[in-house]
C-alpha cells in the first residue's frame, strides 16, 4: 500500500528538518520545498495527498501558490504563518487554505491536524471505490453525492475543496439543525480548536459563494445569528432565521 504523500513548504530548514521528522515518524511520505517555486515544481511532479504551506516564502508567496494550486486542484492546505495579523489568516482562508498555524506551534498540533485531514482523505478514497448503493442528499435543488463527493444543481457541478464538500454534507444531513462554530470544527475538521473562529466563516462565505445563486441572500446554508449556521429545512424558499 502506497503510503500518503505531504508536501512541506517552508524557507526554514530546522522547521523542515523537524516537522518531516515528525510526520515521517506518523508513517508518511513528505517531500519538501524551500520557496514557492520548488513548491509548485515539486506539487505538480507529486501530486501529494496534503500540503504544508508556509505564507512567507522568497519569490512566489505562499498566498500566490496556494492561489495558483487552487486553479488546478481541490488538495488539502494547512497554512503556516509567523505574522500575528488577523488579516493574513483569513486571507489566507480565501484564496483557498484549509486551515491555517501560526508559528511558533506545538508540533504535536501540526501533526494532528495533518492526521485529521488526511482521514478524510482516506475516507474519500475509499468511499468513491467502495460504493455500492447511492448516498444522496438533497438540498433544495442540490444533490450532494456523498460517496462520489459530487455536488450539483441539475446538469450544473460545483468544484468545491474537501473541507467545502465536508462542511455542505455535514450541514445537509441535519437539516435545520443550527451548529456553532465550535462544533463545526469539532465535527467538520475534525478536532478541538483553540483560538478565533473565522476559520468556519470564512469557508461558509467561500461554499456560499460557489452554490448559491446569490451569496449576499443565501438559500441554502443560512444562519442563525448569535448561534452559528444550518442548512435550509425546505430547499431556496427558507430565509435565514433571526
Amino acid at each position: 500500500m502506497d503510503k500518503v504523500r505531504v508536501l512541506l513548504v517552508d524557507d526554514e530548514p530546522s522547521l523542515l528538518k523537524g516537522v518531516k521528522l515528525s510526520l515521517e515518524l506518523e508513517g508518511y511520505e513528505v517531500l519538501t520545498a524551500a520557496d514557492g517555486n520548488q513548491a509548485l515544481t515539486v506539487f505538480s511532479a507529486s501530486d501529494p495527498d496534503l500540503i504544508v504551506l508556509d505564507l512567507m516564502l522568497p519569490g512566489v508567496d505562499g498566498l500566490t501558490v496556494c492561489r495558483r494550486i487552487r486553479e488546478t486542484s481541490t488538495t488539502p492546505i494547512i497554512m503556516l504563518t509567523a505574522k500575528a495579523d488577523d488579516v493574513d489568516k483569513v486571507v489566507g482562508l480565501e484564496v483557498g487554505a484549509d486551515d491555517y498555524l501560526t508559528k511558533p506551534f506545538n508540533t504535536r498540533e501540526l501533526v494532528a491536524r495533518v492526521r485529521a485531514v488526511l482521514r478524510r482523505v482516506q475516507f474519500d478514497r475509499q468511499a468513491a471505490a467502495g460504493a455500492g448503493e447511492e448516498h444522496v442528499l438533497v438540498l433544495g435543488d442540490l444533490t450532494i453525492d456523498v460517496h462520489r463527493r459530487r455536488v450539483q444543481r441539475g446538469d450544473r457541478p460545483f468544484d468545491l475543496t474537501p473541507t467545502e464538500f465536508d462542511l455542505l454534507a455535514h450541514l445537509a444531513a441535519h437539516p435545520g439543525r443550527v451548529f456553532s462554530r465550535e462544533e463545526l470544527l469539532r465535527n467538520v475538521w475534525g478536532y478541538e480548536y483553540f483560538g478565533d473562529d473565522r476559520t468556519v466563516d470564512v469557508h461558509v462565505s467561500r461554499l456560499r459563494d460557489k452554490i448559491e445563486p446569490d451569496a449576499q441572500s443565501p438559500v441554502y446554508v443560512l444562519t442563525s445569528w448569535g448561534k452559528g449556521y444550518y442548512a435550509a429545512e425546505s430547499g431556496p424558499q427558507s430565509r435565514p432565521r433571526r
